[in-house]
């Protein structure tokens, strides 16, 4: 899920490849998952908690600026106009994003969930797979469907992206007043500081290069588990 405000943007994504792709964009900055949503503030005492109440400023409001600080430091410092920030658990937050950023853009991207999992799976096996199918089917299903019913924006399909890489980087570039750069296509080569993060494992990824997909698995190769997921998401018939 991404998302853009007034003079910098900020845009909240999923995917690790759309990271990189934007990143390689002359205008874009998009670092590694910052995690930033868990960031709390602690108010450690009574006296601080009084300053603050006569200030009429909450412990959510402190949370807000303590956000806004971290991502403006990261744009800041890339000497970019435009911020990406894609941790996953940001859609579970979007409420508070819209509240912190009432002026942001959404994009949303979607991927058939079986590729999903086995991309989580081969990232950490030591959770297995019947625990990654509860776990995602309850933490992102409903959120990504409220989200896109209440944010706006537009919708990116990871199939797509990988087709047509150009005709949707123009459409995203489009959607958030950026020109278009071909280059940003062949962003290991683009990117001199390339770097690998948090959540960009895999040698598809570090190839440097949008890479063809896969092929979606048949109907009767999804886990029944996946099944919901996959009829919300498009991915299966109604």
């Amino acid at each position: 899920m991404c998302l853009t405000r007034c003079s910098y943007c900020r845009r909240f994504a999923q995917d690790r490849l759309l990271r990189c792709v934007l990143d390689s964009h002359s205008m874009v900055h998009s670092p590694h998952e910052l995690h930033f949503t868990k960031l709390r503030v602690v108010l450690a005492n009574e006296f601080g908690e009084g300053a603050m109440k006569i200030l009429g400023v909450t412990r959510q409001d402190l949370e807000h600026l303590l956000w806004d600080r971290l991502l403006h430091r990261q744009l800041v410092r890339s000497g970019k106009q435009v911020i990406v920030e894609k941790s996953p658990d940001n859609l579970c937050r979007w409420e508070r994003l819209q509240d912190c950023w009432p002026d942001a853009r959404y994009i949303f991207l979607l991927r058939h969930p079986s590729h999903i999992v086995d991309s989580l799976y081969a990232a950490h096996p030591e959770l297995g797979r019947e625990r990654l199918y509860e776990e995602h089917l309850s933490r992102f299903v409903e959120p990504m469907r409220r989200a896109r019913e209440s944010l706006g924006g537009i919708t990116v399909r990871y199939e797509d992206f990988t087709a047509d890489p150009a005709s949707q980087a123009k459409r995203i570039c489009a959607y958030l007043g950026l020109p278009w750069e071909p280059a940003m296509l062949e962003y290991g080569r683009v990117s001199r500081r390339f770097r690998y993060g948090i959540g960009d494992w895999g040698e598809r990824i570090r190839s440097g290069r949008v890479q063809p997909m896969r092929p979606l698995p048949l109907l009767d190769e999804v886990p029944t588990q996946l099944h919901d997921w996959c009829r919300a998401w498009g991915y299966m018939p109604a």
